[in-house]
């Protein structure tokens, strides 16, 4: 029995729900910022324009990380004609959840002639963590845009190892009303397959990148193959599909320091996006920080 001066929100942490929402269009010569609205601890920096006429945002959560019943959900339009570029300033660190999930909803939308580049930091998982994160692409048939995602399970840099937990990975992205790409992926910290040469192969961490629109060629995959790493310690390799008009190449990379990840992913960053979205790389500030 409860001791009835002890409060029972004690016992089980409040959680935060929270929400951004943001909109991009085309302006004269350059993309602004045009709509944006948050509930809770979501917010964005001022746009900045580094490039021009691309609109930069950096997407902040101020509690810095996501525990047990969190929810985070962000929705981004980009109107026509209009090119952003969004990433966060660190990882999203997703702490022992009690036994209890936490979630987070990315839901994209690239309009007619548009260009997205989504480039955020990696997601650490805690030991213990229970971590849903659910990414949704909707493109017209003649935008573009490129994205990645990357997990490192467990706290590399304490030593901590991902013992116990479990990370959902759900992908979707469509075009025309129809799906190019579904993928529903569910990681257990004590499933054999973290060690098994068909799985994670004892690697903890994984990195995929998309990139859709029509200069996602089968001669781009190639040229990107060339030059991807495959060693003991870290390994990629990239796939080019179409499916109802719209094509998409698709990178994956297995790695033990997240830093090397990081680096293949910029490195094919860089040489996809001049032919996905006719635009030059340019390193994010960030990435030097």
């Amino acid at each position: 029995m409860r001791h009835p001066d002890f409060p029972s929100t004690l016992a089980v942490p409040a959680a935060w729900q929270a929400s951004l929402r943001l909109r991009f269009a085309e302006r004269g010569v350059r993309t602004a910022l045009v709509e944006r609205r948050h509930l809770g601890p979501l917010l964005v920096q001022k746009p900045l324009y580094p490039e021009g006429g691309i609109c930069h945002v950096v997407i902040l959560h101020p509690p810095a990380g996501v525990a047990g019943g969190d929810s985070l959900d962000i929705e981004v339009t980009v109107e026509p004609g209009a090119h952003a570029v969004l990433a966060t300033p660190g990882a999203t660190k997703w702490y022992k959840s009690l036994g209890r999930e936490a979630a987070q909803h990315l839901r994209l939308a690239v309009e007619a002639g548009a260009r997205l580049d989504w480039l955020p930091q990696e997601n650490i998982v805690f030991d213990d963590a229970r971590a849903r994160i659910a990414t949704e692409l909707t493109i017209a048939p003649d935008a573009s845009a490129i994205g990645w995602d990357a997990v490192v399970l467990g706290r590399q840099a304490s030593g901590e190892q991902w013992a116990r937990g479990a990370l959902w990975l759900d992908t979707q992205v469509r075009s025309g009303g129809r799906a190019v790409w579904i993928e529903q992926a569910h990681f257990d910290a004590a499933s054999p397959l973290r060690s098994a040469v068909a799985g994670l192969d004892g690697l903890n961490v994984l990195g995929t990148l998309w990139a859709v629109g029509e200069g996602a060629t089968q001669a781009l995959a190639e040229s990107l193959a060339e030059r991807l790493p495959y060693t003991a310690d870290l390994r990629a390799g990239v796939t080019c599909f179409a499916a109802h008009g719209q094509s998409m190449l698709l990178l994956r990379v297995l790695g033990r320091q997240m830093e090397a990840v990081r680096q293949v992913m910029v490195d094919s960053w860089s040489a996809l996006r001049g032919p996905v979205h006719g635009v030059p790389a340019r390193p994010l500030r960030l990435w030097a920080t």
